[in-house]
C-alpha cells in the first residue's frame, strides 16, 4: 500500500472532503538561472540610475515561472485534479538564483478538464469554491527596482526641509502599481476574471528588491460569462472566510488599493527633536509627521477606490518604516468593495473548520529568519540609513570646502 505524504492540516483534509477532494503527495518544480555578464553589467548600471531593472524582472518572471510550469507537470504525473498551497520561493546558490515551487496535489472523482494551481490552503480553497471562485492558476506579478544613486540624492536633499518626500512616495506607488497590473495581465490571459489570496512580498536581492504579488487566478460567473481585460480583473487580498462572509452579505471584491506616503521630519526638526527626546514625554514634532503621514496614505486609498466604483475599503491595513535619517514609509493595503446581486455563496452557512487557526506544533527557530518580510524591512532601512550617512557626508565636505575657501581668500 502507497503512503501518501501531505503537508495539510486536519481542518484542511475536512474542508477537501466537503467538496469531494482528498489530498495526494506535495509537487515540487525548480529551475537555475544566471543572469549573464551582459545582463549582470546592465543590472549594475540600472541599480545606478534608479528605476526598474528590467533584466531582473524578466530573469525573475522567467524563472518563477518555469519552476511552477514544471511543479504542475510533477503533479500531473501523480494523476491530481489540482495544486492547493503553491509558493513560489527564490534562494541564491553559488551566485546563481534558484526558483522553487511546491503545492500538495489534490485529487477528485471527476477530474475537471484542466488542472488547477492556487495559492490557497485547503480552508480556503472550500471557501472560494463555495463562494463562486472556481481556481484556473496560480499567478504572479513582480517588479526589480532601485533607488538610484540620482533620485537618492534628490529625495534625500529634498527630506532636509519637513514634509513629504514627492520622490520616493511616486517611485513606490508606480512600483506597487506596476506588479499588480502584471499580475492582471497575466490572469487575463489565462481566462479569470478575478484574483484571489493576494499576497505582497518584498524581497532584497543583488542589490535590489523585488516586489512580489501572488494569488490564485479565478473565475467567478458573477463577475463576466467570458474573458475581460486587465484592467477589469477583480483582486483581492481577503482570507477565504473574508470573502464567504462578504459574499454572504451580498458584497464583492472590486480590486486591490494600495498607497505610499513617504515623509520627512526634515533636517532642523529631526535636531530638535533629537534634543528633546533627550527628556521624557511626547516628541510632538514627531507625532504631527506621522499622523499627517497615515492620513495621507489613508487619503490616496479613498480615492483610488472612488475611482474604481468600490463603496468602501475593507481588510485595511498601515504599516510603517523607518528609512533612516528621519524619514518614514507609510504603506495602505486595502480591497475595496460594493454591493453585487447573485454572489451569496452554494451553502447557508460556513464550516466551522474554515476558520479554524491551525497550531504550530513544531517551531525551528531561526530557520527561515532570512526571509522573512522583517529581514527584507530591517535591509531596507540599513540601505536608507546609508543613503543618509553618504548625503550627509557630502554636506558636511561642502561645508567645510567652502569654509577652508574663505580662509583662504581673506589671506
Amino acid at each position: 500500500m502507497s503512503i501518501t505524504v501531505s503537508g495539510m492540516s486536519g481542518n484542511e483534509l475536512f474542508c477537501l472532503a466537503a467538496k469531494d477532494y482528498w489530498p495526494g503527495e506535495i509537487a515540487v518544480g525548480n529551475s537555475v538561472f544566471s543572469l549573464g555578464l551582459g545582463g549582470a553589467i546592465s543590472a549594475f548600471g540600472q541599480t545606478l540610475t534608479g528605476g526598474e531593472l528590467s533584466n531582473l524582472s524578466e530573469l525573475i518572471s522567467q524563472g518563477r515561472h518555469a519552476a511552477i510550469d514544471r511543479m504542475e507537470e510533477d503533479a500531473r504525473r501523480l494523476g491530481a485534479a489540482g495544486v492547493t498551497g503553491v509558493v513560489s520561493e527564490l534562494r541564491s546558490l553559488g551566485g546563481f538564483h534558484e526558483f522553487l515551487s511546491q503545492g500538495t496535489s489534490v485529487h477528485t472523482k471527476i477530474a475537471p478538464a484542466r488542472m488547477f494551481s492556487t495559492s490557497a490552503s485547503g480552508a480556503d480553497l472550500y471557501c472560494h469554491l463555495d463562494a463562486g471562485y472556481q481556481p484556473i492558476r496560480f499567478a504572479m506579478g513582480n517588479i526589480a527596482y532601485a533607488l538610484g544613486i540620482g533620485a537618492g540624492l534628490t529625495g534625500m536633499l529634498r527630506s532636509l526641509a519637513r514634509g513629504e518626500v514627492h520622490e520616493y512616495s511616486q517611485m513606490y506607488n508606480q512600483i506597487r502599481h506596476t506588479a499588480l497590473a502584471r499580475l492582471q495581465r497575466e490572469a487575463a490571459q489565462l481566462g479569470a476574471n478575478s484574483v484571489v489570496d493576494v499576497k505582497l512580498r518584498m524581497l532584497p536581492m543583488s542589490g535590489a528588491v523585488e516586489l512580489l504579488i501572488t494569488g490564485t487566478a479565478s473565475h467567478h460567473p458573477r463577475f463576466s460569462t467570458g474573458p475581460v481585460s486587465p484592467e477589469h480583473v477583480v483582486t483581492s487580498e481577503l482570507t477565504g472566510e473574508e470573502l464567504w462572509n462578504l459574499a454572504q452579505m451580498g458584497y464583492a471584491p472590486v480590486r486591490l488599493v494600495m498607497a505610499t506616503s513617504v515623509y520627512s521630519l526634515g533636517l532642523t526638526k529631526s535636531i530638535g527633536a533629537v534634543f528633546q527626546s533627550m527628556s521624557r514625554g511626547e516628541l510632538p514634532e514627531v507625532t504631527r509627521l506621522v499622523y499627517q503621514a497615515r492620513e495621507n496614505c489613508l487619503e490616496l486609498i479613498r480615492k483610488e477606490a472612488q475611482h474604481y466604483g468600490a463603496e468602501r475599503v475593507i481588510g485595511n491595513k498601515l504599516m510603517i518604516n523607518d528609512l533612516g535619517g528621519g524619514v518614514i514609509d507609510v504603506i495602505g493595503v486595502g480591497t475595496a468593495v460594493r454591493r453585487l446581486d447573485g454572489v451569496e455563496p452554494a451553502t447557508p452557512t460556513l464550516l466551522p473548520q474554515a476558520i479554524i487557526v491551525d497550531r504550530e506544533s513544531i517551531n525551528l527557530e531561526g530557520s527561515l529568519q532570512a526571509s522573512t518580510p522583517s529581514a527584507a524591512v530591517g535591509i531596507r532601512s540599513k540601505l536608507g540609513c546609508l543613503v543618509v550617512t553618504a548625503v550627509g557626508m557630502m554636506i558636511a565636505f561642502g561645508i567645510f570646502a567652502a569654509i577652508v575657501r574663505s580662509i583662504m581668500a581673506s589671506r
